[in-house]
């Protein structure tokens, strides 16, 4: 029977962190998925899904937690798989001048509307004329179909004059 776990990891960045993660994961009959990693203010810092045999779950925690020795912190859970409700996946792009406070404004309204953020990528960068300091984001949504989408629309529609960035909704199919 096979397991499957999701699990955080974080450290100093160096070479080799990911090679370390692999082989911990390979040594216990593992079979990484998926994940997601990148550096970010000199630290590396990931997500990652495995699969490995129900017998190795436990030492594989173990030899994992065991990384802390080496500067990394792993966090491991059980994958969780809930049965969601209907909804249709979205793409949310976000683009305006960087402020405190675009993240939460738009975070609370999706959460409100109980539409689910999938992935969220951000950056912030100089704009190309003026130099100023351009924030980006995109996120893939799950809007529940109970979800009154023209409703919540109008809403980050507002948001976005308040903030004066530009904020799209697209479903993707």
């Amino acid at each position: 029977m096979q397991r499957m776990l999701v699990m955080t990891i974080i450290g100093a960045d160096r070479p080799g962190l990911v090679d370390t993660v692999a082989r911990v994961v390979a040594d216990h009959k593992g079979n990484w998925l998926e994940s997601r990693m990148s550096r970010l203010g000199g630290q590396f810092a990931g997500i990652l899904r495995v699969e490995v045999p129900a017998d190795q779950e436990r030492p594989l925690s173990s030899a994992l937690q065991g990384l802390s020795e080496q500067g990394l912190t792993v966090i491991v859970h059980a994958d969780q798989q809930e049965g969601k409700g209907p909804a249709r996946l979205s793409r949310l792009e976000v683009v305006g001048q960087d402020r405190p406070g675009i993240v939460r404004q738009i975070s609370h309204t999706l959460a409100e509307y109980g539409v689910n953020v999938e992935e969220f990528h951000s950056e912030c960068a100089s704009a190309a004329m003026s130099g100023e300091t351009l924030f980006k984001a995109t996120a893939k949504v799950s809007i529940p179909d109970s979800c009154n989408a023209a409703e919540m629309r109008r809403r980050l529609e507002r948001i976005a004059e308040d903030l004066i960035v530009e904020v799209r909704l697209e479903d993707l199919k």
